[in-house]
């Protein structure tokens, strides 16, 4: 759509988006293409304007280009929603029926798509477009759309009131740190403990509900990695941008219309591995990549990181249980295996007030339970900050924002955070993880 912007000058506006698409020319058009066989781009479009017999002037011409593209190939009328900076999901509940999310909660868009047949035509181009198949035999479909879009449509019966349509945009520029500081998304105190997670090569998972902003948070740390280290990505959809010099993407692909040919996330883990990563990252732990994630955060792959739905920290082990048994892991193998793998969770929020950080965890073990210690809480330091301090080389007597308390432990959680007695640790406890600590995994673990 970009080429067909650019011809005009600008997108079209909301009150032309609503006016439609002259549906002769729209034909005109179409049959102009048909011909051509070539891919269907601004100049293209103009050209069969152009060629039609029906005189628009230049002015005309280029007012109409990009609304027939976006009818042609792109998403209709909702097209000018997804093209708005700052807008991260539109939704459609019916022809008149449209919500867009600009980053401040769903608001009804002035958009009309005319009647159902309308939608549907709309949902099935869509997901033909991106090589998936919709209709009565296969009414659901979750795909990406070739600008990155993140499309998910249901027809009728399954829908009973008609067909339905989510379209999640990407961000287009990532944040950096600095700037979701800025923005009010991460507390301005805990940005250096952030930075020191990364630079130790904490393991670490960002949880939170659907569009907490896990995505950004995750590309945001990633840029601050050492620019040296080679990132191997593995997604479902392709939605992290870290502003690195080196990264390498794997992304899954589904089943064609007979339902062949599926790459899955666990897969694509499996063969990240092998090409030599510094630093692996899974956008998103949704099924039995878990497995193999946690099995290459425990051979010397530290520093990976991904991201989990859940709704608070303390839930990521019931999360992570749930996901481990869909790859066959029992409760007590997945809590050694988690609890040897991971360090930390940051856990995202969203509600009426926006985005934003409101913890920071460490993962660690409790008898047979994988369990999660408050580090760093809107309310102050939790009772995981004094060890969480001691692996990030900070003073655990200074928790960020100036939070009283935090390096005193007490009862069970202080015993949580100490390393029971053995050979090499008679003591209990050493030193922090990390490059710091030249002993590595083999050296004091803390929440182990």
């Amino acid at each position: 759509m970009e080429d067909l912007e650019a011809l005009a000058g600008a997108a079209p506006s909301s009150r032309e988006v609503e006016e439609g698409v002259d549906e002769r020319l729209l034909a005109r058009v179409r049959t102009a293409l048909s011909r051509s066989g070539g891919p269907v781009t601004g100049p293209v479009v103009v050209d069969a304007l152009r060629s039609g017999g029906e005189p628009l002037g230049t002015a005309g011409t280029l007012r109409a280009a990009p609304r027939l593209g976006a009818a042609l190939v792109g998403a209709g009328a909702l097209q000018v929603l997804l093209d708005e900076p700052g807008v991260t999901d539109v939704l459609v509940n019916g022809p008149d029926d449209v919500w867009v999310d600009r980053g401040r909660g769903l608001r009804r868009a002035h958009v009309r798509l005319g009647d159902e047949a309308a939608v549907r035509a709309l949902a099935v181009r869509l997901a033909a477009g991106a090589g998936r198949r919709l209709d009565d035999a296969s009414p659901c479909v979750d795909a990406r759309l070739a600008d990155g879009v993140r499309l998910h449509a249901v027809l009728p019966p399954v829908s009973p009131a008609g067909t339905l349509l989510s379209l999640r945009v990407p961000r287009r520029e990532g944040m950096d740190l600095d700037q979701l500081v800025a923005a009010g998304s991460v507390p301005a105190g805990w940005a250096l403990v952030l930075r020191r997670v990364v630079e130790r090569r904490l393991a670490f998972l960002v949880s939170g509900g659907t569009s907490s902003g896990k995505t950004t948070v995750l590309a945001s740390l990633l840029g601050l990695a050492d620019p040296r280290e080679r990132v191997v990505l593995v997604e479902d959809a392709g939605e992290l941008r870290p502003r690195l010099p080196h990264v390498v993407r794997l992304e899954a692909r589904h089943g064609n219309v007979e339902g062949v040919g599926s790459v899955e996330l666990a897969e694509l883990v499996r063969h990240a591995l092998r090409m030599r990563p510094d630093r692996l990252v899974v956008g998103e732990c949704r099924g039995g990549e878990v497995r193999d994630l946690l099995a290459a955060l425990n051979t010397g792959h530290d520093g990976g990181c991904g991201t989990v739905h859940a709704n608070t920290a303390a839930d990521v082990p019931a999360r992570l249980e749930a996901l481990g048994a869909l790859a066959g892991l029992d409760a007590r193998a997945l809590t050694t295996q988690a609890a040897s793998a991971l360090d930390v969770v940051l856990h995202l929020r969203r509600d009426a007030r926006g985005r934003r950080m409101e913890e920071v965890a460490l993962v660690g073990r409790r008898e047979d339970r994988l369990v999660v210690v408050p580090a760093l809480t809107a309310a102050g330091a939790g009772p995981g900050w004094a060890d969480l301090a001691a692996r990030l080389d900070l003073d655990p007597d200074l928790p960020p924002d100036g939070a009283p308390g935090g390096s005193a432990l007490a009862g069970s959680e202080a015993r949580l955070l100490q390393e029971p007695p053995g050979p090499g640790n008679p003591g209990g406890r050493g030193g922090p993880r990390g490059r710091a600590d030249p002993g590595g995994r083999a050296g004091a673990e803390g929440l182990r």
